[in-house]
């Protein structure tokens, strides 16, 4: 998940910043389980998708993300284990979601799977580093570092813009494709809140209560339509 970040969400916890949801709250588990499971699905995902690209520059970007997408994955299994948790059985509850998304977004073209890497990934890290802003330092250290841009941004808006530039219908083709990732993307994050009550509670606690959670929806499709406007859509 290491699609570059739009400016501040404008979201923020209902409580002052000196009430932060403590490294022990047993959502802090659930989050980096999910986390886990989003990266090394990520890092198949790319793996794959590689084989995709038109020329041996994009094939090598692209396993470059996917060699990115595990290290996260490293990060986050060294973190469960320092908190007693075992990395599988932890990510266990959140497979079936995760797969269900990726099996309704799946891509038929190379620029389907640029934009659902810059876009896609992109929604879902904008709600996970949103709630990291209300959790202690270092438990927020772990999910900032896994979500953070890991320099790919620039190709695959490289090879977007230049595409959609030359050919209206791929622009109009990607734009519809783009608001079918964000309407999964919001579905795929409230399934998974739902999946256990402790990633539940912790999510209220960072967001303040069910309106600050509609707001942190809100705006996420906002920062979904900077992120389709910097692709050209």
């Amino acid at each position: 998940m290491g699609a570059q970040s739009p400016a501040g969400l404008g979201v923020t916890p209902s409580d002052s910043s000196t009430s932060l949801i403590p490294a022990d709250h047993a959502g802090v588990t659930d989050l980096f389980a999910v986390l886990a499971y989003g990266e090394i699905s990520a890092f198949y995902r790319l793996s794959e998708e590689a084989t995709l690209s038109p020329s041996l520059h994009g094939k090598v970007a692209v396993a470059r993300m996917a060699a990115a997408e595990l290290a996260h994955f490293e990060r986050l299994d060294v973190a469960l284990t320092a908190r007693g948790a075992d990395v599988y059985a932890a990510m266990a509850p959140f497979t079936r979601a995760l797969d269900d998304y990726h099996r309704s977004t799946d891509p038929s073209t190379w620029l389907e799977s640029m934009v659902k890497f810059h876009v896609g990934d992109g929604i879902a890290a904008d709600f996970y580093r949103e709630i990291a802003g209300a959790l202690s330092p270092d438990v927020a250290a772990v999910v900032r570092d896994v979500l953070a841009d890991t320099g790919h941004s620039e190709f695959v808006v490289e090879e977007v813009r230049r595409a959609v530039a030359t050919s209206r219908s791929e622009r109009d083709r990607l734009t519809l494709w783009g608001r079918r990732l964000l309407g999964e993307a919001i579905t795929q994050a409230q399934y998974v809140m739902a999946q256990r009550d402790e990633l539940t509670e912790l999510v209220l606690a960072a967001t303040g209560d069910l309106n600050g959670i509609a707001t942190l929806f809100d705006h996420m499709q906002t920062a979904h339509a900077e992120r389709m406007a910097v692709l050209g859509l």
